[in-house]
C-alpha cells in the first residue's frame, strides 16, 4: 500500500504548475514576452515575475524566512511600489533576471516547505490581523492554485502569439487535428454561439 505524503503532493503539483508557466516563454522574443495581450496588460514575463514575488512573500516573509535578508529587496516588492509593478518588466529588467529570480524563489520556497511542518503555523504581513495567521498547508495550497491560474493565463497569450498550445513541453494535450481542422472547429463553435446567442 502506497504511504500518503500530502506534502509531496502538492510540491509536484506547485512544481509542474512552475514548470508550464516558465516553458511558455522558450523560444519567443524579447518583444513577444513583454507585450501586453489583455486590456488591463497581461504578459508572459509580467506572469512569471508576479509568480516569483508571490512566493518570496508567502513562503519567505510569511514564515519568518525572508529572501531579502542581507540585501536590498527589488524595487517593485517594496510596500511602497507603483501599483501593478510587478506584473511587467521595465527596460531595465532582462529576461534573464526574471528567470533567475524566479529560480531562486523556488529554491527558498522549497527549502521553507523542507523545514516546515504542514501544520507549522505562520503570519501574512499584508493581511488584515484577523486573518493574518495561516498554515503552512494553506499557502501550499493558495500558491499552487495561484500559479496554476496565472498558468492557465500564459496558455492563452501563448497561443495568441504563436499558435503553441499544451500543459508542458512536448505534450501538448491537445486532440490531433491540423490547422483545416482546428479552423472548421473554431468556426462550429463560432456558429453555434451565435445561434444560441439571437435565439
Amino acid at each position: 500500500m502506497i504511504e500518503p505524503n500530502p506534502k509531496a503532493d502538492l510540491l509536484r503539483y506547485l512544481q509542474e504548475a512552475r514548470n508550464a508557466l516558465l516553458w511558455k516563454l522558450d523560444g519567443l522574443s524579447e518583444c513577444d514576452v513583454r507585450r501586453p495581450f489583455t486590456p488591463t496588460g497581461t504578459n508572459l514575463l509580467g506572469l512569471v515575475k508576479h509568480v516569483a514575488g508571490v512566493e518570496l512573500g508567502y513562503f519567505g516573509d510569511t514564515f519568518g524566512r525572508p529572501f531579502f535578508d542581507k540585501q536590498p529587496p527589488h524595487w517593485w516588492y517594496t510596500e511602497d511600489s507603483e501599483p501593478n509593478s510587478d506584473m511587467w518588466a521595465t527596460a531595465d529588467e532582462s529576461r534573464e533576471e526574471i528567470v533567475e529570480l524566479y529560480h531562486q524563489a523556488w529554491e527558498h520556497s522549497d527549502s521553507t516547505i523542507a523545514a516546515l511542518s504542514l501544520d507549522a503555523i505562520g503570519h501574512v504581513p499584508w493581511w488584515p490581523e484577523d486573518r493574518r495567521e495561516v498554515t503552512l498547508h494553506h499557502i501550499l495550497v493558495r500558491v499552487t492554485s495561484d500559479t496554476q491560474r496565472h498558468a492557465g493565463h500564459a496558455d492563452i497569450v501563448r497561443e495568441l502569439i504563436d499558435g503553441s498550445v499544451g500543459h508542458t513541453r512536448g505534450k501538448d494535450d491537445m486532440p490531433p487535428g491540423d490547422q483545416e481542422w482546428w479552423e472548421g472547429h473554431r468556426s462550429r463553435l463560432e456558429r453555434v454561439a451565435r445561434e444560441v446567442g439571437s435565439g
